[in-house]
């Protein structure tokens, strides 16, 4: 679990027109709520915040306006929809030692059975239960082997220490489907006109 620390300024501006302002300087706005504390909005690092949520559930320790020290996660982003930099952040506010509920990326290692079958991925994010400092970045699970009709539960998958499952044991987080039998034009154009015969 990687911690970033970024340089937080607090602001007083609000709205559209500010938050174009505070863009224009290459920082992004944010609000950083939690524990029932009203929210706190900030403004950080564009760059430096891009770089930072390349690392998914990246644990930021705030240092705002050199005065208070914060830990938080991302909980929300919103990226422009075609040019894709940040547009604005919500930080959930976290403690040491406190449990939060997060997804994990779920990632797969190995060769399926022969025979062309599919993968799916049910779940391409593993709701997980973990220490605030110590979030897993991912889980990898074999697909080695695997024929169709199978399946992996979220209760077969591997978890670190201290990181409990946020979903039902028996949820489906992988399959493997048959491969699709495709009939090319000639057997489709065959069996039509048998069928008409």
């Amino acid at each position: 679990m990687s911690e970033v620390k970024l340089a937080a300024e607090s602001r007083t501006e609000f709205g559209k027109g500010a938050a174009r302002r505070i863009r224009r300087e290459n920082k992004v706005p944010v609000v950083l709520y939690g524990h029932g504390t009203d929210p706190v909005h900030l403004t950080l690092p564009g760059h430096d915040l891009q770089m930072a949520l390349r690392t998914p559930n990246v644990l930021i320790s705030l240092d705002i306006d050199g005065k208070t020290n914060e830990l938080a996660i991302p909980k929300a982003v919103q990226r422009d929809a075609i040019k894709g930099f940040l547009e604005h952040v919500d930080l959930l506010l976290v403690k040491r030692g406190e449990k939060v509920t997060v997804e994990i990326p779920v990632h797969t290692e190995g060769e399926l059975a022969p025979g062309g079958n599919l993968l799916e991925h049910v779940l391409s994010a593993l709701p997980v239960e973990a220490e605030a400092t110590h979030i897993p970045e991912s889980v990898t699970v074999s697909v080695a082997g695997l024929e169709a009709g199978a399946s992996v539960l979220a209760k077969d998958i591997a978890l670190p220490k201290g990181t409990t499952l946020a979903v039902e044991e028996d949820a489906v987080v992988l399959q493997v489907l048959a491969a699709q039998a495709e009939e090319t034009e000639g057997e489709a154009a065959a069996g039509e006109e048998a069928a008409e015969a």
